[in-house]
């Protein structure tokens, strides 16, 4: 009797492949921690200068993701870096959270009665510059945590790509304040800043990998009709994601 034919899938990237994405992931942090810090330092300058909520969050959301990146930095810089991954994770979320709270409070006391935010053309410009530049970086950074297997990489990543939201919810309430002189634009701005800021670390403290492949894969068994013949299964993708046909940004 001939037994059925077992189809071993790879457990992950393969030793050198692995190497080369570390240090990528690496590189990638290294360069949004270096734009961060310029971004912080001028947002903030310029919130303060306005009396922008909105600008001001959004330095500090810089700031919150030059922490992110650090984590998954010294993640990488051990010689396990799964081992550190949980830690990484709760860094990330928590900085979520810090930032969520701020921005809500600045955000209340702005609509109580607060100083009416200015035009601010070097706001203007730089969250111009962020919504080009942040969705290259998340980009490549989340496509390397996903072949890594690495959560936390991919959750440094969605920081990153929310700075492309919130560089966008800047930029039009900075806008539709230097047009119309509508002062409440910016601390509603601010709000929805605060709002995604909760979502995403909710998701960071669950350690949610929708889309990341597990760090190792158990046999499948084609001919027998077993879990290898999901292609959700084999990537470790959840109901409804879709990484394991496409890299879904």
């Amino acid at each position: 009797m001939t037994l059925p034919l077992r189809t071993v899938t790879p457990a992950g990237p393969s030793s050198d492949r692995h190497q080369v994405l570390a240090r990528r992931v690496r590189l990638l942090v290294a360069a949004t921690i270096t734009y961060n810090v310029i971004e912080a330092v001028v947002a903030i300058t310029a919130g303060t200068m306005a009396s922008s909520t909105a600008l001001i969050g959004f330095g500090l959301d810089s700031i919150i993701e030059v922490s992110s990146a650090a984590a998954v930095a010294w993640q990488f810089a051990g010689p396990d870096p799964e081992a550190r991954e949980k830690v990484a994770l709760r860094v990330i979320a928590v900085s979520f959270f810090a930032l969520a709270i701020y921005v809500t409070v600045e955000s209340v006391r702005a609509l109580a009665g607060g100083p009416d935010a200015e035009h601010s053309r070097t706001g203007l410009v730089l969250a111009a510059l962020s919504l080009a530049i942040m969705p290259v970086l998340s980009y490549a950074q989340r496509r390397a945590g996903r072949e890594l297997g690495s959560r936390s990489a991919v959750a440094d990543s969605k920081q990153t790509l929310l700075c492309t939201y919130l560089s966008a919810v800047l930029l039009v309430g900075l806008g539709v304040n230097s047009l119309f002189g509508w002062a409440w634009a910016d601390p509603i701005a601010a709000l929805v800043i605060a709002a995604v800021a909760a979502k995403e670390g909710r998701e960071a403290w669950r350690g949610d990998a929708c889309c990341v492949a597990p760090l190792t894969t158990p046999p499948t068994d084609t001919a027998a009709g077993g879990p290898g013949d999901s292609d959700a299964g084999a990537c470790g993708c959840g109901p409804g994601c879709s990484c394991c046909t496409t890299d879904a940004t």
